[in-house]
């Protein structure tokens, strides 16, 4: 493809859009939002001040998006299930598409969409093509120079991700604006090895410590380094139908030493460490993702701070607490995900146990405590309009609760409850992780999101170890993930032990944007895209409004939720078919 000139002028639109997008970051003072043109910015001006190139810059950031939007794509798996439809069965049934992307064409899952990720990759490409003949500092064109490059490659992760081997564009050519491209796809392959050499780049630029909160650094250059060796290493791409979808060289051992040895680049660096500021692990593991700052585990976050007027919505609390709160119950956790809770001793949970099925939410995984809302879990404050059903700020998702006169009443937190019944869950639980206890529920969280934390670095290099067959050292590094939340170390060797890690990494990682990718790269996806689940509870009591007073329950876990079902050409997305008639070069993925 033949190199293409930046753009010759900025609209003032696009212009506005950075201004308020710049506003997270600290550094940003008014001296950059004086801008004297009216409509538009001439590219000169913008290569020639330092404030308005951070600007622009500033609005590539925003592509990122995040995982707290309103549908996550935890509810695309076996983790939980979207109350409210919105596409999301599509993907779950077997029904995706070129002509049907279901929920991927939402704006909530913009991050991993093609025309979004190929709209950014152009900002990028802007920057990069005109930073070298900047006006500005050296330093500061290096740190431009670095972050971009980090972001580039950050998106291009995420295509990969998705589709396999993908168009690697390095020019900023407009790809929407009406000219017929025949652009061929990069072997899975190259586009692996484009991204490492990206991340690379960005990690010998950019210092160990972010300039600002919510940049990239050295660290979350190679974060996504070993994110990307250790998805391309797995089983998925080992023996591709054709090379856009995986690797037709080479040996998996040697991408197993790939990922190992990037995890391990972070951890020599010793500079994370997992976060450890409370005495109780549950605490802990709730407030690792609710300290409005940078930790010893943060690699990289993002901010959403209603002082710097941030414009994106970030109503966790809102979009998926229950309905007797008057949440909206969005991405209800799944009773897969429950079971796969280990009990406190590290012994697995089982409904045949009568001891477990008799108190399934007694003696769990501290985290099942910080990520799961089920019923009776303490829980905030009761508003006045919740008080008359529930005086002391327990979840109630019970069936029914049978009175001494023999009359019957339901949870407050159902779809049969007296509260928003609307909103209420069909699994019965509730997102208890990312939400901030302290915050009302239609206020917006300040909370920052993270993409990458150094939980993730040593589940990788875990990973890494057990492809290679080094199990004391997976297990030393597992071991150090799970004592940090309370539980027994393991001692499983062999295939228990491949099994035991892809647990542990469900369990630590739910909700962060994993499990979508990883059943798909473990090729687990036809065994876990079964029928869908929630629980039926029913009790009885004295007093519906004080749980003390609550005996003889009684659990049943097959409350059906969905039809669920795999294809496997859903190992990858389908591009859509408005990409396919743009580009005549495109090759779809197989078995569209």
């Amino acid at each position: 493809m033949n190199n293409t000139k930046a753009l010759k002028k900025l609209p003032i639109k696009v212009l506005l859009a950075v201004m308020l997008s710049v506003l997270v970051f600290n550094s940003c003072g008014q001296d950059a939002l004086n801008v004297s043109p009216t409509d538009q910015i001439s590219d000169d001006n913008v290569w020639q001040d330092p404030a308005l190139m951070d600007l622009y810059l500033s609005d590539v950031y925003r592509q990122m998006h995040h995982g707290q939007d309103e549908v996550k794509i935890a509810s695309l798996t076996d983790d939980s299930y979207f109350t409210h439809g919105y596409g999301t069965e599509d993907l779950v049934q077997g029904n995706w598409s070129p002509s049907n992307l279901g929920a991927l064409g939402r704006g909530d899952l913009r991050h991993y969409r093609w025309d979004h990720l190929y709209s950014a990759i152009r900002q990028a490409n802007i920057i990069l093509a005109n930073i070298d003949e900047a006006t500005a500092s050296e330093s500061f064109k290096n740190d431009i120079k670095g972050e971009t490059h980090f972001l580039r490659a950050y998106f291009y992760g995420n295509l990969l991700r998705m589709y396999g081997g993908v168009p690697l564009i390095l020019n900023p050519v407009d790809l929407f604006g009406g000219e017929d491209l025949a652009v061929p796809r990069n072997t899975f392959e190259e586009t692996v090895n484009f991204i490492v050499e990206e991340a690379d780049r960005a990690a010998a630029l950019l210092p160990e410590e972010p300039r600002d909160l919510g940049r990239a650094s050295k660290g979350a250059a190679l974060a996504l380094k070993s994110r990307i060796l250790t998805h391309a290493a797995s089983d998925l791409y080992a023996n591709p139908a054709s090379d856009l979808t995986g690797y037709t060289s080479g040996s998996q051992e040697s991408r197993y030493q790939a990922a190992k040895a990037a995890a391990e680049e972070i951890m020599n660096m010793n500079k994370y460490s997992l976060y450890n500021q409370h005495d109780d692990p549950a605490v802990n593991y709730e407030q690792l993702f609710l300290v409005n700052g940078r930790h010893e585990e943060t690699i990289m976050n993002r901010y959403f701070q209603a002082s710097r007027d941030w414009t994106d919505r970030y109503l966790t609390h809102q979009m998926n607490g229950p309905n007797g709160y008057r949440g909206w119950a969005g991405n209800t956790p799944l009773q897969s995900l429950v079971d796969a809770y280990e009990m406190a001793d590290g012994s697995e949970f089982d409904w045949s146990n009568p001891d477990h099925a008799a108190a399934p939410y007694e003696n769990r995984d501290p985290r099942f405590y910080a990520s799961i809302l089920y019923d009776g879990a303490p829980w905030v404050e009761p508003p006045s309009f919740r008080q008359p059903y529930d005086q002391f700020g327990n979840i109630q998702t019970f069936e029914t609760v049978t009175l001494p006169d023999g009359s019957e009443a339901v949870g407050v937190d159902t779809r049969n409850g007296p509260i928003e019944d609307w909103n209420g869950s069909w699994t019965r639980y509730y997102l208890r992780k990312f939400i901030d206890p302290s915050m009302p529920p239609q206020e917006r969280q300040e909370t920052p999101y993270t993409f990458f934390r150094y939980a993730e670095v040593l589940l990788n290099y875990a990973e890494a170890c057990i492809g290679l067959g080094e199990e004391v050292e997976a297990r030393r590094v597992i071991n150090m993930v799970r004592d940090r939340a309370g539980m027994p170390p393991i001692s499983d060797s062999g295939q228990a032990l491949v099994e035991r890690y892809q647990n542990e990494r469900r369990v630590e990682l739910f909700g962060e944007e994993h499990r979508f990718f990883d059943v798909r790269r473990w090729m687990i996806a036809p065994d876990i895209y079964t029928d869908a689940f929630g629980i039926t509870i029913t009790a009885e009591a004295t007093d519906v409004t004080d749980r003390s007073t609550y005996s003889n329950y009684s659990y049943d876990p097959m409350r059906f939720i969905q039809s669920r079902s795999w294809s496997d050409s859903h190992y990858f997305a389908p591009i859509s078919l408005e990409e396919i008639n743009r580009n005549s070069a495109l090759v779809q993925n197989p078995g569209y």
